[in-house]
């Protein structure tokens, strides 16, 4: 998986909202909202070429105190709403 291109996370009066950047994302009608964690995520995946459900565990394994199965489930529905939403591909 990878971030869309064109979306950039900002935070904007302390919310972490997912804004489109460049010509072929202006017709972005909705506000995507990330809270602290999963805007954790998204900096830290941002910038990779390819990322893995996997990778985001161990990423929330190495930041918070939290169970593997839970981190894991966490990531896959995290991901899976990012499918979704059309942030990543």
């Amino acid at each position: 998986m990878k971030i869309k291109k064109g979306l950039q996370l900002q935070n904007v009066c302390g919310e972490h909202i997912v804004i489109p950047a460049g010509e072929e994302n202006m017709d972005f009608s909705h506000i995507i909202s990330l809270n602290p964690t999963a805007a954790y995520l998204w900096e830290n995946v941002a910038e990779k070429e390819d990322f893995t459900v996997e990778d985001m565990v161990q990423l929330l394994l190495a930041e918070y105190e939290v169970e593997e199965d839970i981190a894991s489930e966490d990531c896959n529905l995290i991901a899976e709403r990012w499918k979704e939403m059309g942030l990543i591909e």
